[in-house]
Order: structure tokens, then sequence, then C-alpha cells
């Protein structure tokens, strides 16, 4: 896996999406021109993106891309939903209380 290692600069993050993402066009028979226009993104910023020539994508480009290529239900893999927090409720009844660690 290319995103194993949590200090990865951003730029090598975009890159790495980038030749990822070309992999997924190509195994879909996709063609650039295919790609650009369902995702309404110029063939100069898809090809940068591909070749791993782009060190930063705005996120609804990479959507719009992640959709062409049916990518786009995979975002509870990436944030998924959290549980319910006790602490979202504010009970007008409930005063909460802080612990203070005690000095020694």
């Amino acid at each position: 896996m290319i995103f194993t290692n949590k200090s990865l600069p951003t730029s090598d993050v975009v890159r790495n999406l980038g030749v990822r993402f070309r992999d997924y066009r190509l195994r879909l028979r996709m063609t650039r021109k295919d790609v650009s226009e369902a995702a309404s993104v110029g063939m100069t910023t898809l090809y940068k993106f591909e070749s791993g020539n782009m060190a930063d994508i705005s996120f609804s480009v990479l959507l719009r891309l992640l959709k062409v290529v049916g990518l786009c239900d995979t975002w509870d893999t990436l944030l998924p939903e959290l549980p319910e927090s006790p602490y979202m409720y504010d009970d007008e009844n409930k005063v909460q209380r802080v612990r203070h660690c005690s000095k020694k």
C-alpha cells in the first residue's frame, strides 16, 4: 500500500493518488478524453494528475474524478460516520463536572 507512511507530504499523496487513478481509468477502459468530459476537468489537468506532475488538486476536482470511475461510494471508508456522543447534547438540567488532577 502506498499510504502507509503517516509523514508523507501532501504532494506525494497527490502524486500517488494520480498514478492509482490512472490504473482505475485504464482498467475501466476509459480514455482521458472520456474522463475529462464526464468530470468537466481539463485534459491538461487530468494528464498532470495521472502522470504524477501535480503537487496539489482541489477537493472538488478529485471528487468529480472519483465519481466518474465509480469510487464516490467509498467515502465512509475514508471518513467513517462517528457514533453519537453524549457530549453533543446540551442538557439544561445537567451540570457537567470537570475533574482536575490534584497537585502533589
